[in-house]
């Protein structure tokens, strides 16, 4: 499997991810959070076919992208069951502070410690892990195989992410961070909404856990 890294702009800038099974072009798109269209059309041209949209958390920032993939490619977006008010609620996702509004109609919901796989594979390829803190719905998206993580905006390179908005929990984000994302191998990459990539291991010694 194959990560692509695409920033998109919308109020903020954003890290989008591509997970891409070379062999058969299809896969998974995590947090689509702008520029919807554009993300559409990059995708018919690559000829990618995206199995399914995983949001890490529904912060408008990680899902404005989300209902022009549903209308033009007919994709299904999952978010962990915590996240279902986000989707619907503009001023809870922080949107309607900024003027954008935005809703995601429909969604698919999980609890921690799903898993999500692709047609042509025989086992699954990534698991749900509950990491609540920034939100009550945050999830990291680990594959095990490769070695890599999806944590949105639970931790970054060199940081960790907030615990100022509705739902956010500092306790919960710092349980997290050590027993969720701290447990995993520390080689393991991990990919965030806001950042560059980082390791386990870096950030464990950066923060002396």
């Amino acid at each position: 499997m194959m990560v692509y890294q695409l920033p998109v702009q919308g109020y903020f800038r954003v890290n989008s991810y591509f997970l891409i099974d070379e062999n058969t072009q299809h896969g998974f798109l995590i947090d689509p959070g702008a520029q919807g269209n554009e993300i559409a059309r990059m995708i018919v041209n690559k000829g990618w076919t995206i199995e399914k949209i995983l949001l890490t958390h529904g912060h408008f920032d990680h899902i404005g992208g989300v209902k022009a993939l549903q209308q033009q490619l007919g994709l299904h977006a999952y978010i962990h069951a915590n996240g279902n008010t986000y989707l619907s609620n503009p001023r809870l996702n922080l949107s309607a502070v900024c003027g954008e509004y935005v809703v995601v109609p429909e969604a698919e919901y999980f609890n921690d410690g799903a898993t999500f796989s692709l047609q042509d594979h025989t086992t699954p390829i990534l698991r749900a892990i509950h990491t609540p803190g920034h939100t009550p719905d945050s999830t990291t998206f680990y594959d095990w195989e490769d070695g890599i993580a999806f944590v949105g905006d639970t931790i970054f390179r060199g940081s960790i992410g907030s615990d100022q908005y509705p739902g956010g929990n500092r306790r919960q984000l710092m349980s997290s961070i050590r027993e969720r994302i701290f447990t995993l191998p520390e080689n393991t990459v991990l990919y965030s909404g806001h950042s560059e990539p980082t390791t386990v291991k870096m950030e464990k010694q950066r923060l002396g856990l």
